[in-house]
């Protein structure tokens, strides 16, 4: 069971952002110290990823194991209490995802997902790294 009172689950819950999150800002500084531009959150664009990149045609999720549904990662456990709550929840979340993903390629965007756990210490660099060269080479394979 939950180790913490309804009132202290109810504040620590509260204090969760949706937005300017450390994970997003680790990718956005990354992205722009490579010296690529961006638009936060557009919201003219299904799902409102949280990096734009026009230019590049690009999409950028950055998504918590937690709330995303992560398969097979360690930071993504179902509660225990309440689980006829966040089963549905966290599920209709991943059908939301992946609607938001197809309807960004439908319109010719390259859809990127960066997950909280790749953006440990241990993995911060590859996967940063490995971000920045993927959006660069569909801008290059574009132009040619």
């Amino acid at each position: 069971m939950d180790d913490l009172t309804p009132e202290q689950r109810h504040k620590n819950m509260s204090h969760i952002r949706s937005r300017d999150t450390k994970p997003e800002i680790i990718v956005r500084q990354f992205l722009f110290s490579k010296g690529l531009r961006y638009r936060i959150a557009d919201k003219r664009y299904p799902g409102k990823p949280d990096i734009v990149l026009p230019k590049y045609r690009a999409a950028v999720f950055v998504h918590g194991c937690f709330w995303h549904g992560h398969e097979g990662c360690r930071y993504y456990v179902l509660p225990k209490t309440h689980p006829q709550y966040w089963v549905p929840k966290i599920q209709r979340n991943i059908e939301r995802d992946a609607e938001n993903e197809k309807s960004l390629q439908e319109m010719g965007w390259n859809v990127f997902t960066v997950w909280e756990c790749q953006l440990k210490k241990d993995q911060r660099e590859d996967t940063l790294n490995n971000l920045y060269k993927t959006i660069i080479d569909f801008e290059g394979g574009r132009n040619e």
